[in-house]
């Protein structure tokens, strides 16, 4: 854990085979990140702009682009999985990440199946599955758990899909012999580049809403108490030079949660952040805010589910990127 007494974890939002030989172990060794999170676009990234692929693919040349994107990545999950094996035999997290094909969001066998194949195929107990928080995903979710597979929850904007991942992992629990640990991905800084710039327009400040929101939905989390089961903060890095670097993460810093983070934004964090415990928030506080944003005339439910829409077909759109470049 980061912050010990509060049980604060921070992990790093970002997978690259030279990474994890090197700067990935200095970062464990000096305690200040205790697990990792991938997803297609991290993927993407690292596998087409990275030399460090460029051996393995051409040992794959050939497999179908699938099958060739699902060699690499889980090489790099089990590297990474087997790197932080000892933080999680001693009970301080050592998870790694790794999301579902996200083409079958809407399809909860297809989910079900490829999330079960994936953890036999990588073969490390301290692998989460990342099942994105659709209606198939909950499904999924609750079918994983039930059989003792970790599950990180992902693409949450709102209340009701982080109580909609809450719900599935508990009964999953009810049909299984085992309680595995679980993350819900609460989205967070997508939310203020989507309206911040209309709020500065109508004298609303900025940069709150999607705090506030991920503050209201880490509430909710923690009423509801599923065993085993964390909030877990994402899309927490600055772009531009409004905030400060670490913002995301200073502002969210609550016990018994996981800030997910790129990995300079954690190194900001570690060299000027603020390290004390801001959440819970009152709902008075948020609730203000959020009356202060309809009167202004934006419609926050509408801006949910457009950043849902837009972060499925985000990662979906980053899935075809890499297979089209690996046919």
């Amino acid at each position: 854990m980061y912050l010990k007494e509060a049980k604060f974890a921070l992990w790093a939002d970002f997978i690259e085979r030279d990474y994890l030989d090197n700067e990935f172990k200095e970062l464990i060794e000096k305690g200040i990140i205790n697990g990792a999170t991938s997803n297609p676009a991290i993927f993407k990234n690292a596998i087409l702009t990275s030399p460090a692929y460029k051996e393995q693919l051409a040992e794959l040349s050939a497999l179908d682009a699938k099958s060739k994107y699902e060699a690499v990545a889980i090489f790099d999950i089990q590297k990474a999985a087997d790197i932080l094996r000892p933080l999680y035999d001693a009970g301080d997290d050592g998870y790694v990440s790794i999301e579902v094909d996200p083409m079958l969001c809407d399809d909860a066998e297809g989910t079900i199946e490829e999330g079960r194949r994936l953890h036999q195929s990588i073969g490390r107990p301290n692998v989460m599955i990342k099942v994105p928080a659709t209606e198939a995903g909950y499904v999924a979710m609750k079918a994983l758990v039930a059989d003792g597979i970790a599950v990180n929850a992902t693409l949450i904007f709102s209340k009701v899909q982080a109580l909609a991942c809450a719900n599935a992992f508990e009964s999953g629990q009810k049909e299984s012999d085992t309680v595995v640990d679980t993350v819900i991905s609460v989205f967070v800084s997508r939310i203020d580049r989507a309206i911040d710039a209309e709020l500065v327009a109508k004298g609303v400040a900025p940069a709150l809403a999607g705090n506030y929101n991920a503050a209201a939905i880490y509430n909710a989390i923690e009423a509801k108490g599923v065993t085993r089961c964390r909030t877990l903060f994402a899309s927490t890095g600055v772009k531009g030079d409004e905030l400060r670097p670490s913002y995301y993460i200073d502002e969210l810093l609550a016990a018994h949660s996981v800030n997910t983070a790129p990995i300079e934004t954690i190194a900001a964090f570690v060299k000027g952040g603020d390290k004390t415990v801001k959440l819970p928030l009152n709902e008075q506080i948020i609730n203000a805010h959020f009356e202060k944003i309809k009167a202004a005339g934006i419609d926050f439910d509408a801006v949910v589910h457009k950043q849902i829409a837009d972060g499925l077909e985000a990662f979906k759109e980053a899935f075809r990127e890499i297979l089209s470049e690996l046919e």
